[in-house]
């Protein structure tokens, strides 16, 4: 591999590289697709050409459930970093691209391994259950790994006396706790997107939409949380719309959900709550990254690729595979 390329994806992330601007880039993508054996998966909070051109749309870890049971030969990610190496850890033996690597993520990023290690190491005798959304070598600190899905169930699989540390996610792991009753040791990490919205906005946004109902994502703040009509994870969200009556929805999560929602109910109005502030932080601005440009050009050239070092893979898998047996054994 040459030198500059890789100074390139170091430097910017992505391969920067001109494009023929007469291109059909979905018909690209798909002849890449088939000549290289390759699957596409689009988390929710992608943009809506990316969703469109996905084999499959989802969230973080049902995407990577996907990509193991294909017989893709290549991955492409649309997600953000961890997502990709969740999906490394399912499929080793995969290649798997992200459009852009520096599609990080801030709750992840409030979570150094180095730090969960020694604040660990206070509690030596609890149980550790990270949420999905966090690095590999987070993973592979943990006893079981969860999803904003089975959360609360995973937790109450578990004896009554036994403690527990959550993380990384403290909005979570409060909601977990409040649901269960149980005491959780919370690590103090958040998503910057789930953490700015205004209560005030959102009082005044339903005062104008009496008859509107208020959907949330667990990873909102509790005082967020304590005024919605359902609280669920991205494909919970995305369910309630489906099946509930209601014609409006005001929806307290990532902005790009609404297009699932508005695809699977064309007659119904999606509101994205408000910030607190000015700026569009309910887009995730690395989530945002990812363009059709950059996953076409990712797809051209086989870069930039997600690795995790293979005692990684190893150790992290173990909490997943717990979860999964969990998950069976409740029916999930």
């Amino acid at each position: 591999m040459k030198m500059d390329v890789l100074e390139e994806l170091n430097k910017k992330g992505f391969v920067d590289e001109a494009i023929d601007l007469t291109l059909d880039l979905f018909d690209e993508i798909e002849k890449l697709k088939k000549e290289k054996n390759a699957v596409i998966l689009a988390h929710y909070y992608q943009e809506p050409d990316i969703q469109d051109i996905a084999d499959y749309i989802g969230d973080s870890l049902g995407l990577s459930q996907e990509a193991a049971k294909t017989d893709a030969d290549i991955i492409v990610f649309a997600g953000v970093h961890f997502m990709a190496e969740t999906a490394k850890i399912l499929s080793p033996n995969k290649t798997v691209l992200l459009p852009d690597l520096k599609a990080g993520c801030s709750l992840a990023d409030s979570c150094p391994p180095h730090l969960f290690k020694k604040f660990k190491e206070k509690y030596p005798d609890h149980l550790v259950i990270t949420y999905v959304n966090c690095t590999a070598e987070l993973k592979a600190l943990s006893d079981i790994v969860c999803t904003s899905t089975n959360a609360v169930q995973i937790v109450e699989s578990l004896p009554k006396d036994q403690k527990i540390i959550f993380g990384p996610d403290k909005n979570l792991g409060a909601w977990v706790a409040k649901k269960t009753g149980r005491d959780l040791v919370l690590w103090n990490g958040a998503c910057m997107v789930h953490e700015i919205f205004s209560r005030e906005k959102i009082t005044k946004l339903k005062e104008r939409h009496p008859n509107a109902k208020f959907i949330a994502h667990p990873e909102c703040e509790e005082a967020v949380l304590a005024m919605a009509d359902y609280i669920g994870s991205t494909t919970g969200l995305l369910k309630y719309s489906i099946n509930n009556d209601a014609q409006e929805f005001i929806v307290a999560t990532e902005s790009g959900i609404i297009h699932q929602m508005e695809k699977a109910n064309p007659t119904k109005t999606f509101i994205p709550a408000p910030p607190n502030n000015s700026c569009a932080c309910n887009d995730c601005p690395y989530m945002k990254r990812n363009t059709l440009e950059k996953l076409y050009l990712c797809l051209k050239n086989g870069l930039p690729e997600v690795t995790v070092p293979e005692n990684i893979i190893v150790e992290a898998r173990k909490p997943i595979e717990r979860m999964l047996e969990i998950s069976a054994s409740l029916g999930l």
